[in-house]
């Protein structure tokens, strides 16, 4: 039976890769190339499948349509896309922790640096992509969980 993932465990998971990240970012930033806006925005599609997918599973959970045979979702396609969520939620939480370590790198330079100035909305599109991933993928775990049984607690759909 899979735990549900634990918000303080990827807050923990944020904040480490953030100290790492403004430790490497605050020896280096001289020699790394300019952020573009668009760094960081390719969590933005994988978090809208995820958030997608998480209603059509909710959908089919809550009109009791899982098992083998057509128009149901098959148990596995719900392990599996819990497995999604659990990895998509590190994923998220580790890549907003990296881009905010960049930002509290950045925000004190910002008026003595252009370079900090122009890169801050390329780390803050990053860290939004980071959390709005994070958020998804724990959006779609709660979505695979089983119906409430009145004897048990709920647990993820597995």
């Amino acid at each position: 039976m899979l735990k549900q993932t634990r918000i303080r465990d990827l807050l923990a998971l944020a904040v480490l890769a953030a100290i790492v990240a403004w430790l490497l970012v605050r020896t280096m930033y001289g020699s790394l190339p300019p952020i573009p806006v668009y760094a960081g925005a390719s969590l933005y599609p994988v978090a809208v499948i995820e958030v997608i997918l998480a209603f059509m599973i909710r959908s089919r959970v809550g009109k009791h349509e899982i098992g083998e045979g057509p128009g149901r979702l098959h148990p596995i396609t719900a392990a599996r896309a819990v497995a999604l969520a659990k990895a998509s939620a590190l994923v998220g939480a580790a890549s907003a922790g990296v881009w905010a370590g960049f930002l509290l790198y950045l925000a004190p330079q910002r008026g003595v640096v252009q370079a900090a100035t122009d890169d801050t909305s390329g780390v803050l599109v990053g860290a939004l992509a980071g959390i709005a991933l994070a958020a998804a993928a724990l959006w779609l775990e709660y979505c695979c969980r089983t119906p409430e049984d009145p004897d048990e607690p709920n647990e993820p759909a597995v």
